[in-house]
């Protein structure tokens, strides 16, 4: 009985091991591709401890929106490609139903605030594609808030 529990421990942490390789820490990866995007434009950005990459072109109002405010923004959101893959005017939603890039950059800025966001894929769509974005996109957001409520 100990022999089949210790085979049993071992062939588990074989596979807990293997399947760790089989997964690419792309939180890593796109820190990396964001460091050298930003490099290579000569952007100066802030980093939060997340991984999420943001400069503030215009910090707006003092008041800020949380996670639980219903925000109006416009935006461009593209690859770090230049291929711009969405936009939206007055575009209106819960902050908290909208991606974890959004939810933790729109509240650095008030009302009338202009923000650029780079987003690695694990704060964007993760490891699935949507749309023309490809699964594992670091993402870049300009981003206007108009207003938001809570």
């Amino acid at each position: 009985m100990k022999k089949f529990f210790l085979v049993s421990i071992l062939m588990f942490a074989t596979f807990v091991s293997c399947k760790k390789d089989n997964n690419p820490d792309y939180l890593s990866i796109d820190i990396a591709k964001i460091t050298q995007y930003l490099d290579e434009k000569g952007i100066t950005a802030q980093r939060l401890e997340s991984g999420l990459f943001y400069t503030i072109e215009i910090p707006g109002g003092e008041q800020k929106p949380t996670a639980n405010s219903t925000v109006t923004v416009s935006y461009k959101g593209s690859l770090l490609s230049g291929e711009v893959f969405d936009e939206g005017a007055f575009f209106t939603s819960p902050l908290n139903n909208l991606i974890d890039g959004w939810i933790q950059g729109i509240p650095l800025i008030g009302a009338g605030g202009k923000i650029m966001l780079y987003i690695p894929s694990p704060l964007g769509y993760g490891s699935r594609a949507t749309g023309s974005i490809p699964a594992n996109s670091p993402l870049i957001f300009e981003v206007r808030l108009h207003y938001f409520s809570d």
